[in-house]
């Protein structure tokens, strides 16, 4: 039985407005988050995002100082072990009772966000506050942006610390890379992008293989996912871990479902039969 907090993710906590607490199954444990992207624009469109566009967002733009405050405030819950006594917290289980990590994730692509390099250094200064020099800062990103230089050099203030980069790849070709981005993307730039990144920070590869109109991406999709991954390493790029995942929260899309645990396995033996690279497979939920 899969615990039912590891799919609320809701990024709605008391009156905050840019952070947000949640249990998490790749943390395993508390993931507390940061929006940067409340007006909930983003560069792909993803058929399995489950950010609701047709609701209009509360905020079109981040106030700086608010989203560090709520920050600085939810540390000082988890810290103190308060943050269990909410409601929507209580029955967390034991072994995921600990504050993993600050992820700068939320409704869009955190890398649009102009003041991202100002963010890290204020998280990274809150560690250092609350005196929590394990905490990991954690980046989400498509790789879109990768290229540009001032995206690169807010990135390496990642460095002072504990920290990982979370880089979406939901494919190893182009057709099925592009049913997953919902834009005509370059799968070789994004591939390019990766590896740039990686031969300076560390890098973890994030792969949503969800289902489409009930059929799930094939063995061929994950043998070339994991092809793509050692054109990374081979360029010199530092590949941490492959995260393999299915949907676990109610996507936007009807078209879109999830793929069985035995199934995912199945996938996940493709790509481990094919790289060196460990993967790790993260089980979906049925949300009806």
């Amino acid at each position: 039985m899969k615990p039912a907090i590891l799919s609320e993710h809701s990024r709605q906590f008391a009156d905050l407005r840019f952070a947000y607490p949640v249990v998490s199954r790749r943390s395993r444990g508390l993931s507390l988050g940061l929006n940067v992207n409340p007006d909930k624009v983003c560069n792909f469109d993803c058929p399995y995002c489950q950010v609701d566009r047709t609701v209009p967002p509360r905020d079109t733009a981040v106030d700086f100082d608010v989203l560090v405050q709520e920050i600085d405030d939810l540390l000082t819950m988890a810290a103190s072990g308060d943050i269990w006594q909410v409601p929507k917290f209580a029955d967390t289980p034991a072994h995921l009772r600990r504050l993993n990590d600050i992820a700068f994730a939320g409704d869009g692509e955190p890398t649009t966000y102009r003041r991202l390099g100002d963010a890290i250094q204020a998280v990274a200064d809150l560690r250092d506050k609350h005196n929590l020099p394990d905490l990991k800062i954690i980046v989400l990103t498509n790789a879109l942006l990768l290229h540009r230089q001032d995206v690169l050099n807010a990135l390496l203030g990642l460095r002072q610390g504990p920290y990982e980069i979370w880089t979406k790849l939901d494919g190893g070709t182009q057709p099925w890379f592009e049913k997953m981005a919902g834009h005509r993307v370059s799968l070789p730039r994004i591939v390019s992008n990766i590896t740039g990144l990686a031969k300076q920070l560390e890098v973890t590869i994030q792969s949503m293989f969800p289902t489409l109109d009930g059929k799930d991406p094939g063995n061929g999709e994950a043998a070339a996912l994991a092809d793509r991954v050692n054109e990374i390493t081979a360029g010199g790029g530092k590949v941490r871990l492959i995260q393999l995942y299915t949907t676990a929260r109610k996507p936007g899309n009807p078209r879109v479902g999830m793929i069985e645990d035995a199934r995912l396995d199945e996938l996940a033996e493709v790509v481990r039969g094919r790289t060196k690279v460990p993967v790790e497979v993260y089980y979906g939920r049925h949300w009806e």
